[in-house]
């Protein structure tokens, strides 16, 4: 259910990118390297990773970036991140993204979950888990 099948797309202008798929607290990723240092510093603060490889061409990847966006202002101890598979294709090919949008949870690097297309009470409920099993953070 609502998921692209990731295939080599020509880019034929900008005009997809009506949509901000980096809203609120969404770090668009488009290195390798941006990718470590977030990791890293994920790591470094005991966060849980939450990465979304999307695509600006694909229907679903729009419609659940909004609500990604909502959940990233709203589960501040997770780490929202957003790879575009077409910037980093290598890097996701690396990764076996089959469809887009696929959301990888990782906690220290290392996969907790997964979740493939579009479904927002899936990602939230995902989310809810893994936010539960959680250490509580005093601030």
């Amino acid at each position: 259910m609502g998921s692209c099948v990731s295939k080599n797309h020509a880019k034929d202008n900008d005009s997809d990118h009506d949509v901000d798929f980096a809203a609120g607290n969404v770090k668009l990723i488009t290195t390798k390297e941006a990718w470590d240092q977030s990791l890293e510093e994920a790591r470094r603060g005991g966060k849980i990773v939450i990465a979304n490889f999307s695509a600006t061409w694909c229907g679903p990847c729009k419609m659940i970036a909004p609500y990604y966006s909502e959940l990233s202002e709203k589960y501040t101890s997770m780490m929202f991140l957003l790879v575009d598979v077409d910037d980093l294709t290598d890097f996701s090919t690396s990764w076996d993204i089959k469809a887009t949008p696929t959301f990888f949870f990782l906690k220290d690097g290392q996969q907790l979950d997964k979740l493939v297309g579009a479904n927002k009470p899936e990602l939230l409920k995902k989310i809810v888990v893994i936010n539960d099993s959680l250490p509580e953070y005093k601030q």
